[in-house]
């Protein structure tokens, strides 16, 4: 039952871990989420998490009564429930609390808190799947038809049994749980050397401006319009990285010897057969999607020959994928933005609209960027019985547009699934989530096109799309076969230093890029990039971005074609929430991801895109 606890620990992911380099102050306290309504004040906050805390005495007792009946089986399972929903609204308070400033030390020791409880909650519970093993699947499922109380926990339970062979006896898992926290511990002092620790270097661009080059800076200004202060901004980001390579090697090194360690002690072949175990995904799905993206490098080729043209330059190198192919004289406040995406998801119902419509009124979003803020986007939908939270860093352009349409994807989502299942079964799995984020993406920009009023502005839409596929199908599925080769590594008893993961990477990175056939060169001080990526802390999570886009591609075309029997078997999803495995109910949509003909459908749709853009092209320059 404790799989669970994962799917919260990763609600948040997407969001990267930096602060915010500059400060903006919102006007508007409306534009600032109201915590108020999780708990009043910190006092109740903190009342909350003692309550928990001191029912994990309850979960203990219940220990040796999983078997004695259907009754006694609905006891544990509902307390079990129970305190899970209230932890996990604990958690989200004290998360959102302290991602408004991550220096905040008051609020950061806040979250610490909600940490050691959950670490309590692990151990109190951590008998549980044994025993329902021990009791069998016969006596279990026996005990859920006859009760129907029983029902909501029937796909967890399903999910507990089929687990036998990788569930350890009641002291083996008691051991593993003492040690929740410490496992944990390479992901944190990676957060605290990349967030804290390392002194970046400050470059004066061609404006005079001086910037001090932090994952902010960076990630904004890879972007510029001036080809030297791009270059610039990389040699200096990677030539700080590279300082701390054996380090940042080390703690990687350690964190993927540690998974390789559980996925042993549990008796898994691989890191890789536990993380697709977890979400009863079939092999196929990763290994597909690899060799699909390897089979459609060309298409990517294509798009960097294109930008090349685009952008006037003789050589594409790895700092001249960022900028965008044409300038947007626009501007999206944040009223604009929520005016424009209410109008492109007319297409999914009046239900749709008029759900996010009136979730627009509330105070669900921390809008705007300021000191100490957490940087980044995501959704936070954890907390059953409230709403879910967003965390965004609005900067009025149209990729803050998108932006809030991807986490309004994951948030409508949550509101669905609520809508349709009891908590127990509300929470959708992470290879599900990214689905409604980055089809709604894909609905955007197609809106955008069609309103259009320019030539140049279609190519931005157009080019800014293209971009995202790049960005997720192809991006992605390099960081998951790089992962992969990573734990392959280790699992075949070799040793990884920080040169040798660069080696690795540089292998790959150039591969993707074409570097060997001059497509885009890609200098060995950027091969550094791997340290900047804190997802592979996450274990084999990546290369759900890829499948996710893959999917949500395939429904959007769905929704164009049915359109609307398209958008009901859309929203039939996202109501599902968790209650079945992933790829079954994925395949109740129409999308089977064990097959190359999704992943085919994604590179159809950007040479599409990008024979859409050279025919617009001809029309401009004629």
């Amino acid at each position: 039952m404790n799989r669970l606890l994962y799917a919260l620990l990763c609600s948040v992911l997407a969001g990267s871990l930096c602060a915010a380099e500059d400060e903006v102050v919102p006007a508007d306290p409306q534009h600032v989420w109201d915590l108020t309504d999780l708990y009043p004040d910190v006092d109740a906050w903190s009342a909350d998490r003692e309550a928990v805390i001191a029912k994990v005495e309850q979960i203990s007792a219940r220990r040796g009564t999983l078997g004695d009946s259907a009754e006694s089986l609905h006891q544990t399972l509902a307390l079990f429930s129970s305190i899970l929903r209230q932890a996990g609204r604990v958690w989200v308070y004290s998360s959102l609390n302290s991602d408004e400033n991550l220096r905040d030390s008051e609020t950061q020791e806040r979250h610490q808190l909600s940490q050691i409880m959950w670490a309590r909650f692990t151990e109190s519970t951590a008998w549980m799947d044994p025993e329902i093993l021990q009791v069998g699947r016969e006596t279990i499922m026996g005990f859920v038809e006859a009760d129907d109380r029983l029902r909501p926990f029937a796909h967890q339970l399903d999910n507990t049994l089929r687990s036998e062979a990788h569930t350890l006896g009641d002291e083996a898992e008691q051991t593993l749980a003492y040690f929740s926290q410490p496992f944990g511990a390479p992901s944190r002092i990676y957060s605290m050397v990349a967030n804290s620790d390392i002194p970046w270097p400050t470059v004066t661009l061609a404006n005079g401006e001086e910037h001090r080059i932090d994952a902010q800076a960076y990630s904004r200004h890879r972007a510029g319009a001036d080809r030297e202060d791009r270059k610039a901004v990389f040699d200096a980001y990677w030539g700080k990285w590279s300082e701390f390579r054996s380090s940042v090697g080390l703690v990687l090194s350690s964190h993927l010897q540690t998974q390789v360690a559980l996925a042993k002690a549990r008796h898994y072949d691989s890191v890789l057969e536990r993380e697709l175990f977890q979400d009863n995904l079939p092999p196929a799905v990763y290994r597909t999607l690899v060799e699909q993206v390897n089979k459609a490098l060309p298409t990517l080729h294509r798009y960097f020959k294109l930008r090349q043209r685009m952008l006037g330059i003789d050589q594409m190198h790895y700092y001249d994928i960022y900028p965008p192919l044409v300038a947007l004289d626009k501007e999206f406040d944040i009223e604009t933005t929520k005016s424009i995406t209410l109008d492109a998801m007319t297409v999914l119902g009046e239900d749709w609209v008029q759900m996010q419509r009136d979730s627009f009124d509330e105070r669900w979003m921390h809008v705007f960027p300021q000191q100490g803020k957490r940087s980044g986007a995501y959704m936070a939908g954890y907390a059953y019985d409230v709403h879910p939270y967003l965390l965004l860093n609005h900067n009025d352009d149209y990729e803050s547009l998108s932006t809030f349409a991807h986490e309004w994807g994951h948030a409508l989502h949550t509101l669905y699934a609520k809508q349709a299942q009891p908590f127990e079964t509300a929470d959708y799995a992470t290879f599900i989530a990214e689905i409604p984020s980055t089809s709604l993406e894909l609905i955007l920009q197609k809106y955008m096109v069609d309103q259009a009023q320019t030539i140049d502005e279609k190519l931005y839409y157009l080019g800014f799309g293209l971009e995202q596929m790049r960005g997720t199908f192809f991006r992605q599925t390099m960081f998951a076969e790089f992962e992969l080769s990573l734990y392959e590594t280790v699992e075949r008893g070799e040793a990884l230093s920080g040169d040798r993961i660069t080696e690795m990477y540089a292998e790959l990175v150039r591969r993707y890029h074409g570097h060997d056939e001059g497509v885009v060169i890609v200098d060995d001080l950027y091969t550094n990039e791997w340290m900047f990526i804190p997802h592979f802390y996450y274990n084999m999570y990546v290369f759900q971005y890829a499948t996710s886009v893959t999917a949500g591609t395939a429904l959007f075309g769905k929704i164009l074609a049915d359109q609307q029997a398209g958008a009901d078997n859309y929203k039939d999803l996202l109501r599902a929430g968790g209650s079945d495995y992933p790829h079954e109910l994925l395949k109740r949509a129409g999308v089977d991801l064990s097959q190359p003909e999704p992943y085919q459908a994604v590179v159809t749709q950007m040479n599409a895109v990008m024979d859409q853009m050279e025919q617009l092209l001809k029309e401009r320059d004629q």
